[in-house]
């Protein structure tokens, strides 16, 4: 052992005892719920306590099969007993046509206490129901205290949104701007051109009474007439709601050579009528941090206009009259500058600046500095304006907020989601190919050297897209500073509700695979705490490696330089993670366990991203993944394994997200891409023909099986039960069962065909991107004891000895990932309630690889890193998502084994 070796080994050894001890208080626990009566459910907030700002919220509660059927109506509860206005609509459906999951919807401004309680009874009505009408050429919605206009084509989101009569805030559009070539490349300037939102159709989803969606479908346009970037919007309001919450997702419709997005936002018009002195900016910057300011400031002047004009512009409230205030100050007012155009820019995920300038053609002013803006400000006056902001605002850098014309009669905002100011967005591959023309060129070369996958023309990010998220408020008056601050942590971390860790595992609706932490020894302890520890790191290591910006936010990477002291940014198949080895999975049933917080907005991050930036959503490879790379677009493997359902079933029910909906329903048939493009292509004898297409037993099979089943679950549509049964009995009755390798497919009929060989065929990867979850839930739901059979025999095999594997398959073969395959082993002890194979399936999970990894960091600092680090050398995606759902599971189902 080196020196350097045993610094490092000392002082991580050093750091355990308090790293073990403080893992799980370091993770953010939520109050348990208060107790439900009879024949209730118990649901609380994700942060804990009821938000501040009672905006409109929307979340998913399970069901056990039986419990709730179609026709049962479901009424909402506070502490104190008052029943609150609910709008439920069925997600999920089980078998026997029972529900499975319900979304459910409360008003603004509803009493909503830290625990709420459902249960079966009578709907009570929001006092002002949401009330929907669609005229032809436009849609109406009306909160009771808004009304907005929404076109069913032309240049505007929609046209207005009314309070009281009055028009607060008019013609929202989309702007953008492009170029043709990238900064620092061109001779000469790069030609700029501009591009605006074109609404083609308009669909009401939801029309209250507490909740309403209008559906929004569009493409940008050039002055030219060049349609590109379509995109899909939605515009949520609830009743008694002051906002429009705007859901906006483009697809990336370009090979991104000659097409550099300059800038792409958000802009609508505030009408402005107060007087200037009365006029209010604000941005909130981090946290509880407020920049606000008038268009025209009497604070700081040579002459005062007195303490009671000086206090009531600061608390934006109108101010005493002009003739009221000292004379001095009152009959110069006309010589204090105004200030009509403010931005707020964050070029990075730590740092934002704020200027302003009198009007154009005049110079600009630096106003303040901060690290992360919230992303949220206001315009308008004591009468009114917008209150307005956007989601995830700092970590989806670029991004900018401007604000313009204030000083006239009629302001106008800007949210950009890519900043004009940032250098062009280049989604370019990032090098030349280095000669890999050939299939074996690539697989010889690239994949083993750097482990990147290449081929011409696959790196493309053609098809891939980002969802943003705005909120617009309508307000009759300046907010105070203390309710924009509430508000705008509505805005940036939207308010969740969800049931109880205890609910969920007793609903059955993600299978029993996972059970609620239990540290009764110490070892079921020592498995806890790294598992709170493993989450801890993941979400350290976020803020640590700044893995944020416009693309990038919510993913991983996939492995570390213990060298370089970084995570392997640059190195082919090393970079970002992009689902490899199920991250996802371990994420989300850490939160149905523990329910915690982090947890749960750890894994929502890597799902937005993951289900819009690794996924084709047009093209050549709709409906395909990308295996990890450099760039999220950048691997030449496009699968299945990717894209699959496994790992955004969980975000869609919990949340009734429509965005991750809509990507559910893409993959649905997302199989059909086996006859155009086959994932084994560059091994010899593979080759792609149409008449040739199969499926592999592993992560096709697996794949296909977790799209089929959430749409069998979402629609109850018999068709894709059937394709389910006639997979799992095409398996069962194969004599090699999972070790048959792959199967002829027809993509048609979804028909599985018998392989030509009986060749027993075993792959690592086979059950580690969701085969073992979704095979666990077919098992429960269908009732194919060959299926079965076949499962529990490849869960048994996997990683017996040699010896067993040649009595049954006549060859062995030496298993990779043991540990990560002990919960197969664990599976099938449950299943068979085999004591010994319970054993077995722990000792394979002690082996792990590189050596037993104890929980702990080192502090690495000085000129080893740019930035202070806490390292943890040894930790991969093997090392994190792998081992944490080996964990769960074996603590589920062979935790008397232990």
């Amino acid at each position: 052992m080196n020196r350097r070796d045993f610094v490092l080994k000392s002082a991580f050894a050093a750091a355990l005892p308090l790293a073990a001890n403080v893992a799980s208080t370091k993770l953010m626990a939520r109050p348990a719920p208060k107790e439900a009566g009879p024949g209730e459910r118990a649901i609380s907030w994700l942060d804990g306590s009821a938000p501040e700002a009672q905006t409109g919220s929307v979340w998913g509660l399970p069901w056990p099969q039986g419990e709730l059927k179609k026709h049962d109506s479901l009424t909402l509860k506070n502490e104190s007993g008052d029943t609150l206005p609910l709008q439920t609509w069925h997600t999920a459906y089980w078998p026997d046509g029972s529900i499975k999951w319900t979304a459910h919807a409360i008003p603004a401004e509803v009493k909503a206490s830290d625990t709420l309680f459902v249960a079966k009874g009578d709907l009570v009505p929001p006092a002002s129901p949401v009330v929907v009408t669609d005229r032809g050429a436009y849609v109406t919605v009306d909160t009771g205290k808004i009304r907005c206009v929404i076109p069913a084509s032309g240049d505007h989101v929609f046209t207005s949104i009314e309070r009281a009569g009055k028009a607060t805030v008019e013609n929202a559009r989309l702007v953008g701007y492009r170029q043709s070539k990238a900064e620092f490349e061109a001779d000469e300037i790069p030609d700029k051109e501009s591009f605006q939102g074109v609404t083609q159709s308009i669909e009401i989803e939801q029309s209250g009474p507490v909740r309403a969606v209008v559906k929004v479908k569009g493409v940008h346009q050039t002055p030219s007439g060049r349609q590109w970037l379509p995109y899909t919007m939605r515009l949520v309001f609830f009743a008694g709601g002051e906002a429009a919450r705007i859901s906006h997702t483009f697809v990336y419709d370009t090979d991104g050579e000659k097409d550099f997005i300059k800038g792409l936002g958000l802009r609508f018009d505030v009408p402005l009528s107060d007087e200037l002195h009365n006029r209010h900016i604000r941005f909130v910057g981090e946290g509880d941090g407020l920049w606000g300011e008038a268009v025209r400031g009497i604070t700081g002047l040579r002459r005062d206009p007195g303490e009671a004009a000086r206090d009531a512009q600061i608390a934006g409230v109108p101010t005493p009259p002009v003739e009221e205030w000292q004379p001095r100050a009152g009959q110069r007012v006309r010589f204090i500058p105004t200030w009509g155009d403010f931005s707020l820019s964050q070029p990075s995920a730590n740092g934002f600046t704020i200027r302003k300038r009198t009007k154009p053609g005049h110079g600009w002013i630096d106003s303040d500095q901060g690290g992360r803006s919230s992303g949220v400000a206001y315009l308008g006056g004591i009468s009114g304006g917008a209150l307005f902001g956007m989601r995830d605002f700092w970590q989806l850098h670029p991004t900018q907020i401007d604000i313009r014309n204030a000083n006239t009669d009629l302001g106008q905002a800007t949210i950009w989601i890519w900043s004009p100011e940032a250098p062009a967005m280049d989604t370019r591959f990032y090098h030349d190919g280095l000669g890999m023309d050939t299939y074996e060129e690539q697989y010889d070369g690239g994949l083993a050297i750097t482990y990147e996958d290449y081929e011409p023309g696959f790196g493309t990010a053609y098809g891939v897209a980002r969802t943003s998220d705005f909120t617009i408020m309508a307000v009759d008056a300046t907010p105070s500073r203390e309710e924009t601050v509430s508000i705008a942590a509505t805005i940036r971390e939207p308010a969740l509700l969800t049931a109880t860790p205890e609910d969920f595992l007793a609903s059955g609706v993600f299978g029993q695979l996972w059970s609620l932490p239990d540290r009764s020894t110490p070892e079921k302890a020592e498995i806890e705490d790294r598992l709170d520890w493993s989450v801890q790191y993941y979400r350290d290591q976020v803020d640590q490696r700044h893995w944020y910006g416009f693309w990038n936010y919510g993913d991983v990477m996939h492995t570390y330089d213990s060298d370089r002291h970084v995570w392997r940014y640059d190195v082919g198949g090393y970079a970002w993670d992009n689902s490899e080895l199920s991250p996802d999975l371990w994420l989300w049933y850490s939160f149905l366990r523990t329910g915690r917080r982090d947890e749960f907005r750890l894994a929502e991050a890597m799902t937005r991203h993951n289900r819009d930036v690794d996924i084709y959503h047009m093209g050549e490879f709709a409906g395909l993944g990308t295996r990890h790379n450099v760039q999220h677009w950048g691997c030449s493997a496009k699968q299945l394994r990717i894209s699959t359902a496994a790992y955004r079933r969980f975000h869609y029910f919990l949340t009734a997200d429509e965005r991750t909906g809509d990507v559910l329903w893409e993959v649905s048939e997302a199989d059909r891409q086996l006859a155009n493009l086959v994932p084994t292509r560059k091994l010899k004898g593979r080759t792609a023909t149409p008449s040739a297409t199969r499926m592999g037993i592993g992560t096709d099979f697996g794949s296909a099986a977790a799209n089929w089943l959430t749409a069998w679950e979402r629609t109850g549509d018999p068709k894709y039960g059937d394709w389910l049964k006639n997979a799992m009995a095409a398996i069962g009755s194969h004599p090699l069962g999972f070790f048959a390798g792959d199967f002829g497919y027809n993509p048609d009929t979804k028909e599985m065909l018998p392989p030509e060989h009986n060749t027993p065929g075993v792959s690592h990867l086979s059950a580690v991107f969701g085969l073992v979850e979704i095979c666990a839930e077919l098992i429960e739901l269908i009732d194919n004891p060959e299926f079965k059979d076949a499962w529990l025999q490849y869960c048994t095999l996997y990683n017996a000895p040699e010896e067993e594997q040649e009595a049954v398959l006549g060859t062995s073969f030496r298993p990779n990932l043991m540990q990560a395959h002990s919960r197969l082993t664990a599976f099938a002890a449950h299943q068979k309630g085999d004591s010994e194979l319970g054993q077995r399936a722990w000792k394979e999970f002690s082996r792990e690889w590189g050596g037993k990894k104890t929980i702990g960091t080192i502090r690495i600092e000085g000129p080893d890193t740019l930035n202070p680090i806490d390292e943890a050398a040894w930790v991969s995606t093997n090392d994190s998502s792998q081992w944490g759902l080996a964990a769960i599971q074996n603590l589920a189902l062979v935790s008397n084994a232990l």
